[in-house]
């Protein structure tokens, strides 16, 4: 399982390598749950539920031909004996609810207390042979009772299953690097199956793909140098001082916070730092050796480096310069340990952010999103963290009430939402990303406020400057997306469905209604009191 683990491959328990909730000066390795070939535990738990239960039997039938494939003469017995121990990991796996919670997931044990917490398995050998063992004499356990379930059940499943199960998930890992039949048969699973898609992806787009896992600095590297000129990098600095502003401006101003969360709510804000376009140094994978005529050697070895390199940091300091994500990644994120927002050069595009459009549509875009990422400061989560990235509560009982009495509201909103007949959205496994699009929008609008300095917005194609910051909000969420894939993003995805990301947060803002006349009536109404406001 270390070993393995070391490859990519799925195993029931995954390490990893990151700051110490409780002391943000240091790394330490969490051990979590894992382990699952199919998305999320409700596939395996949700028999009532036709599409998952379909999905299941397939996965099964997937398992035997990959078995199959691989020269295995007991493969319809070791695909029931697999989806069977699987199954039996779901059933003692934390839903991602639970795992929302930074303090359920925090539990300090000693490496040489692991046997005595989760008897049954190995924890010495596996922590010694995984690097851990020689490097940090304690880990932090996410789900406990997932490990002491684990454990019970590794100590009576068959050493036949356990080769099986093994050696299917490393199949799986590297399924697409093999021969065409190997390719297909994942793609027709994974691809097909799991999410609806019918077209594999070109040969040149799959390549690349596995490039940027192996190497994705150095890809980045020339996607800063061909794509991402100066001058938007100091034009998103100004955005995200405006926004920083606005914020500083409405924590001050917010009718339901005392003055003693206040003050620390802007010291968090304070030392809140911001990352845009790339990382100060560059990896080096001068240590990573490539051979042209070895791509799964390639890509085994890659993976043990990012391994390694992850592994080589506990007992350091703290790198600050480090980037969770490159340059070329059409994303953004808020790192709660390091009081940081990370806006990658790629985010810096249309429909993101356009040189060229308006100042209103810019800020309704890129400025919601950044708005967004400062929010997850102060989400659910994020705002059980302080300034220096400690867990650390430092709210007053009274304003911890108030701001969770609105999130039950919001909680409640999205619930409401369904994208697919029978599938609702989880309010409460997207509720951070939730409370992150209204306050970022809300947030962006108040920036946008200031940048007028209470001049008029001109009217352009017959829209005023509100109504082109609310509809550059809204070609953010554009979006298609397949009913198979749907479905696995509603299980498994803390974001709500574009559409919902969209009109759910517009109908809470009174800018929104103001701007287009929303009345009684109109489905996009939402009655004053019912619409939450929290930053």
């Amino acid at each position: 399982m270390a070993r393995l683990s070391q490859l990519g491959v799925r195993v029931p328990c995954r390490i990893a390598i990151h700051q110490d909730a409780r002391d943000s000066s240091r790394y330490v390795a969490d051990i979590a749950q894992a382990g699952l070939g199919l998305p999320d535990r409700d596939y395996y738990l949700n028999a009532d539920d036709a599409k998952l239960a379909d999905v299941l039997a397939k996965y099964q039938l997937h398992v035997e031909k990959m078995l199959t494939m691989a020269g295995s003469t007991s493969a319809a017995v070791d695909a029931t004996a697999i989806v069977a121990f699987e199954t039996a990991l779901a059933c003692v796996q934390w839903s991602r609810v639970e795992n929302r919670d930074p303090v359920k997931t925090y539990n300090r044990v000693a490496v040489a207390q692991m046997a005595a917490v989760a008897p049954g398995f190995d924890w010495l050998s596996f922590l010694e042979r995984a690097g851990i063992s020689a490097r940090a004499s304690e880990v932090i356990v996410s789900q406990p009772s997932y490990l002491t379930g684990f454990a019970e059940l590794a100590d009576k499943t068959s050493l036949g299953t356990w080769k099986a199960y093994l050696q299917m998930h490393l199949i799986s890992a590297y399924a697409s690097f093999l021969s065409t039949p190997f390719v297909d048969a994942h793609f027709a699973f994974f691809g097909t199956t799991l999410t609806g898609v019918n077209a594999m992806a070109p040969c040149w787009k799959r390549a690349v793909s596995t490039v940027d896992a192996a190497m994705g600095e150095a890809l980045g590297k020339l996607y800063v140098e061909n794509h991402f000129p100066g001058e938007r990098k100091a034009r998103m600095e100004a955005l995200v001082q405006n926004l920083l502003t606005a914020y500083r401006q409405r924590i001050a101003t917010l009718d339901w916070m005392g003055d003693a969360t206040r003050q620390e709510a802007q010291a968090k804000l304070a030392k809140l730092s911001a990352k845009i376009g790339y990382p100060a140094t560059w990896r080096d994978y001068s240590a990573l050796k490539v051979a042209c005529d070895d791509l799964v050697g390639n890509v085994m070895r890659a993976r043990v480096f990012e391994s390694q390199r992850e592994l080589g940091k506990l007992g350091k300091p703290i790198d600050r310069d480090e980037w969770g994500m490159t340059p070329h990644t059409i994303n953004a994120y808020y790192n709660p340990e390091m009081n940081e927002v990370v806006f990658p050069a790629s985010i810096l595009q249309p429909p993101f952010f356009n040189p060229d459009a308006d100042d209103a549509v810019n800020y309704g875009a890129i400025g919601a999103v950044i708005g967004h990422e400062i929010s997850h400061a102060f989400d659910d989560q994020g705002a059980q963290y302080d300034g220096d990235g400690n867990l650390r509560n430092w709210w007053t009982a009274t304003d911890h009430a108030n701001f969770t009495a609105k999130t039950r509201m919001l909680v409640a909103q999205y619930n409401r939402y369904s994208p697919l007949p029978e599938y609702a959205v989880n309010g409460e496994l997207t509720l951070g990303e939730n409370i992150a699009d209204n306050a970022g929008v809300a947030i962006a609008y108040q920036a946008y406020q200031l940048f007028l300095d209470g001049k008029k917005a001109p009217v352009i194609d017959g829209l005023s400057g509100d109504q082109r910051f609310f509809m550059g909000f809204g070609q953010v969420w554009r979006s298609k997306m397949r009913e198979a894939q749907q479905i696995v993003q509603l299980k498994t995805d803390p974001h709500a469905p574009g559409q919902f990301r969209a009109n759910g947060t517009m109908r809470n803002q009174p800018a929104f209604h103001a701007a287009f006349a929303v009345k009684p009536g109109d489905q996009m109404y939402l009655a004053p009191q019912d619409r939450v406001r929290l930053w």
